[in-house]
C-alpha cells in the first residue's frame, strides 16, 4: 500500500467537508429568502420572528465556515486553484452573511408593509422582483459550487432586470405617497423591502463575479 496517498486523502477529505459546509449554508440561505418571499404576499408573525433569528444563527455558521477555511489554509497549504477557492468561500461567506441580514430586515418591516393597500399590479411586481432574485441567488450560490462560468455571467443581465424592477416600484410608490400622505411609513417601508431585494440581488452578482475571477484570474467586466 502507498502510505504517499494518505496525506493527499486527508486534503481531500477536508476540502469536501469545507464544500459540505459552504453547500449547506448556501441552501439555508436560499430556504429563508424564499420564506421572506411568502411575507410578501402574506404576512406571518412567527415566520417572520423565525427569519429574524436564522439570520443570527447564519451569522454564526458563516463565522464558522470562515473559521474552517483559515485554519484548512494554515495546516495544508494548498497551492493555485485550491487555494484561491478556498479564500474565495471566505469571500462568498461574507456575502450569504449580509443577504442573511437584509433578509432579517424585510421580515421586520414587512408587518407594517402590509399595512396599506397597494394596486394588484404593484403588488405583483413586488413578488416578481423577490422570485426573481430568489432565482438569481440560487442561480450564483450553485454558480460558484459548481464552478459554472456561463452561469456566473448570466447573473449580470439578471441585475439589470431587477435594477429596472426597482425603479419602476419606486416611481409607482412616490405617486402614492403623493396621493395619499397619510401612509407614508408603510410606503417608504415597501421601498425598503424593494431595495433590499435589489441589495441581494447584487451580492448574487458579486458571487457570481467571484467565480468568474476563479476560474479566469480576470476581474469581470462591469
Amino acid at each position: 500500500m502507498d502510505t504517499n496517498n494518505y496525506p493527499r486523502i486527508s486534503f481531500q477529505q477536508r476540502m469536501d467537508a469545507i464544500i459540505e459546509e459552504a453547500e449547506e449554508l448556501g441552501k439555508k440561505i436560499i430556504e429563508d429568502h424564499r420564506k421572506t418571499i411568502e411575507l410578501l404576499s402574506e404576512f406571518d408573525e412567527e415566520k417572520s420572528k423565525t427569519i429574524k433569528a436564522n439570520s443570527i444563527k447564519l451569522d454564526e455558521d458563516s463565522f464558522h465556515l470562515e473559521r474552517q477555511c483559515i485554519r484548512f489554509m494554515a495546516t495544508e497549504h494548498p497551492f493555485a486553484g485550491d487555494l484561491v477557492f478556498v479564500e474565495s468561500l471566505i469571500r462568498v461567506g461574507s456575502h450569504l452573511k449580509r443577504i442573511a441580514y437584509l433578509l432579517s430586515n424585510i421580515a421586520e418591516i414587512s408587518s407594517n408593509a402590509h399595512s396599506v393597500k397597494i394596486p394588484s399590479h404593484l403588488d405583483e411586481k413586488i413578488q416578481y422582483m423577490g422570485d426573481y432574485v430568489q432565482m438569481m441567488l440560487s442561480k450564483s450560490i450553485y454558480a460558484f459550487l459548481n464552478q459554472n462560468i456561463v452561469t456566473a455571467k448570466e447573473l449580470k443581465d439578471d441585475d439589470d432586470k431587477v435594477d429596472d424592477l426597482f425603479d419602476s416600484i419606486l416611481k409607482e410608490i412616490i405617486d402614492l405617497m403623493s396621493e395619499d400622505s397619510e401612509n407614508i411609513k408603510a410606503y417608504m417601508d415597501i421601498i425598503f423591502t424593494a431595495r433590499f431585494l435589489e441589495r441581494i440581488a447584487d451580492r448574487a452578482v458579486s458571487i457570481g463575479a467571484r467565480t468568474i475571477f476563479i476560474l479566469t484570474f480576470k476581474k469581470p467586466r462591469g
